[in-house]
């Protein structure tokens, strides 16, 4: 078995560009990755989206209200089923349930503060 050697053959580093300055491509890859909102000109559409102006109490009174919605959805469903799918159904109920505690609990903590 042999041994990799750590002798690297000598290369020539050009050293005359000081400042990115000039170019072009720094000047890209510099707001790429220090400045991202510079460099993110394409706005991914989307089919539905949240409205920027509300506040983010009322997004949250929204996802409130959603998830409530869903609960009562998932709940109507398990009703009609048996078995396993019977249990699947109300353990979604059980998530939903779980995540509307955990919204309104940012909720009543937004209005503590």
């Amino acid at each position: 078995m042999s041994i990799p050697c750590n002798d690297l053959p000598d290369m020539q580093i050009d050293t005359s560009l000081t400042s990115p300055k000039g170019s072009a491509a720094a000047q890209r890859a510099l707001d790429y990755y220090l400045k991202p909102t510079v460099s993110e000109e394409v706005v991914e559409e989307r089919f539905f989206d949240v409205n920027r102006n509300i506040s983010c109490e009322e997004a949250l009174v929204h996802a409130s209200d959603l998830l409530r919605c869903a609960a009562a959805t998932a709940y109507e469903s398990a009703s009609n089923l048996h078995g396993a799918n019977r249990d699947l159904a109300f353990s979604t109920v059980h998530m939903i349930d779980m995540a509307k505690a955990m919204v309104d609990r940012s909720l009543e903590g937004d209005q503590n503060e």
